[in-house]
């Protein structure tokens, strides 16, 4: 066998696993028709979620995920991501192009919901792990990172207000949906009490969701696919809001807001 068959084979070709479109009859999306069964029977979020993941899930799932997306696409101009859009707004770029800014800068692993999701999926999956194997949450916990006097654990901390409005949101729309709590779920929320009792941290909106998550059998990989684009409402809204205002009217500067700390005036 050539060494290069596998390129040579994709000369002037393209290979996909992920779907097909079959110009003026239909469209092939990991063997689902998109004309005949998931335009006619699927949510837009189902229809995402597999194409994200390559998994269909049952409308009730997806519903919740679409709620969680909600949760995560505040239109708030003083929100990091926001604050890109609106800019970007300010300096007459297009609603794609700062939307598309906002959502390259929650590539991280800090806030947006893509990289905490990964994280969290995988810390969760570990610790549940580990958990059901005999060990006590005190020595799992002790293997993280500390700043401050507690543990840094993605989606069992918050910002500014301690308390997540987000997470009785979740709670009514799953039982509504009639989705059981999973083991995940069940494990993240018992992490809580005890880093609330050790720590004051408890579990946020990402937490609840990257449970969640796994407990609908999706990896951390899927879960960063799935919300790889969650903030873009809220990142629209915002630079809706900036774009037809006059020029520099988002947080403006005044040169006396700007303190000159270099060398001092050199006479020549």
């Amino acid at each position: 066998m050539s060494e290069t068959k596998y390129w040579d084979q994709r000369n002037h070709q393209i290979f996909s696993q992920v779907g097909h479109w079959e110009g003026g009859v239909d469209v092939n999306i990991h063997n689902f028709s998109l004309m005949n069964d998931l335009m006619k029977n699927a949510s837009l979020m189902q229809v995402y979620i597999l194409n994200a993941t390559g998994k269909y899930v049952e409308k009730n799932i997806a519903d919740w995920i679409e709620v969680n997306f909600m949760g995560l696409s505040y239109p708030d101009s003083r929100i990091w991501c926001n604050q890109i859009s609106a800019y970007a707004a300010d300096t007459n770029s297009t609603s794609a192009a700062s939307v598309g800014a906002a959502i390259l800068s929650t590539d991280s692993r800090a806030y947006g919901g893509s990289q905490t999701t990964y994280s969290c999926m995988k810390f969760l999956a570990a610790a549940y792990r580990r958990f059901t194997e005999g060990e006590m949450l005190s020595s799992i916990i002790s293997d993280e990172k500390i700043k401050n006097g507690k543990p840094i654990i993605v989606g069992f901390a918050r910002p500014i207000d301690r308390d997540d409005e987000r997470l009785k949101p979740y709670e009514f729309m799953q039982k509504k949906l009639s989705i059981e709590e999973g083991n995940y779920l069940m494990f993240a929320k018992k992490l809580s009490e005890y880093l609330d009792n050790q720590y004051s941290l408890t579990i946020n909106s990402g937490g609840y969701a990257s449970a969640f998550l796994l407990d609908q059998s999706f990896t951390p990989t899927d879960g960063y696919n799935i919300k790889a684009y969650a903030v873009a409402s809220g990142a629209v809204a915002c630079h809706r809001n900036l774009v037809l205002a006059p020029p520099n009217s988002f947080l403006p500067l005044k040169c006396a807001d700007v303190e000159y700390v270099g060398k001092g005036i050199r006479h020549l």
